[in-house]
């Protein structure tokens, strides 16, 4: 069913383990997180970026088929559907859209701005029922052309975002979007501490989940986080299998050319990855 994300989240801060925002990008990535959602009896938050909703025709078409297919068929986990590093104004078109989640990602903005935009979402989606998720410090990596280093975010703008009424918090630990660099420093679990030690009960967020190891991401939701998104892993995965397909020449045999059966070892592939993290965050069963 469509929820906002305030409540699991919570009970995932409270439970100390993590729901997981899975990206999607087309019928397939959407049928199989739910698919696996409901099979695992997970909380799930479908994550919709810019690009993935224009690519899907709009963000009306994206919410529309996930509360479709929510009905099709029969899911009654609990789901939300979620912009991702969402722009001020894409947020109001996501509202707009029927979107049960925001993010409004204004850490490039001074935090005074910051701060007056956020305060602003928060009071409009709460009162429509939305969950909102801000974010301080930029996470590094490219995502939808915004290129970041992964800064850590300094704990008392945490604080002073969290302090807004957000439903959760994105703060940069030195996490990266897409594939981890071979220097990577790892995760800065002092900023995280420090973070979590001012904003008390407020469910922290990990963007860029792909490639952290995976006792590191034990050891940030012990540390409190309780969202962690993962995108890149997905899309490794389904381009994997689509290229085995391909490449074991399984297209030129019968009707192998059919588009459902190039795709769906891809499906297959992208609902494996979901039960790996499912299991790894513990959101498994607490639905």
């Amino acid at each position: 069913m469509l929820v906002s994300a305030a409540e699991m989240l919570k009970k995932a801060k409270a439970g100390h383990y993590a729901v997981g925002q899975f990206n999607i990008n087309n019928l397939e990535w959407t049928k199989a997180v739910l698919t696996t959602a409901q099979e695992l009896n997970s909380p799930v938050i479908l994550g919709v970026s810019a690009g993935a909703g224009k690519y899907m025709c709009g963000f009306k078409v994206v919410a529309d088929m996930v509360k479709a297919m929510i009905e099709s068929l029969n899911i009654t986990v609990p789901v939300a559907i979620h912009l991702d590093h969402g722009t001020y104004e894409d947020c109001y078109k996501c509202i707009k859209a029927g979107f049960s989640s925001i993010m409004f990602d204004g850490s490039h903005y001074p935090i005074e701005e910051n701060i007056a935009k956020t305060q602003e979402l928060v009071n409009v989606a709460h009162a429509l029922g939305l969950s909102i998720e801000a974010e301080v410090g930029s996470i590094g990596g490219e995502e939808d052309g915004v290129v970041g280093m992964g800064e850590c975010a300094d704990p008392e703008e945490c604080k002073k975002i969290a302090d807004l009424g957000v439903d959760m918090l994105a703060a940069g630990i030195g996490n990266i979007h897409g594939k981890y660099p071979e220097n990577w420093k790892g995760l800065s679990f002092e900023t995280l501490d420090a973070v979590q030690q001012l904003t008390g009960e407020m469910p922290l967020v990990l963007h860029g989940g792909t490639g952290i190891p995976a006792d590191m991401i034990q050891k940030a939701i012990s540390l409190g986080v309780s969202k962690i998104n993962v995108n890149t892993e997905c899309q490794l995965s389904f381009t994997a299998a689509t290229r085995a397909y391909i490449e074991a020449g399984k297209d030129l045999t019968g009707k192998g050319f059919d588009p459902r059966k190039v795709l769906l070892p891809g499906y297959e592939a992208i609902k494996a990855t979901v039960k790996e993290k499912m299991e790894l965050f513990g959101s498994v069963g607490k639905a």
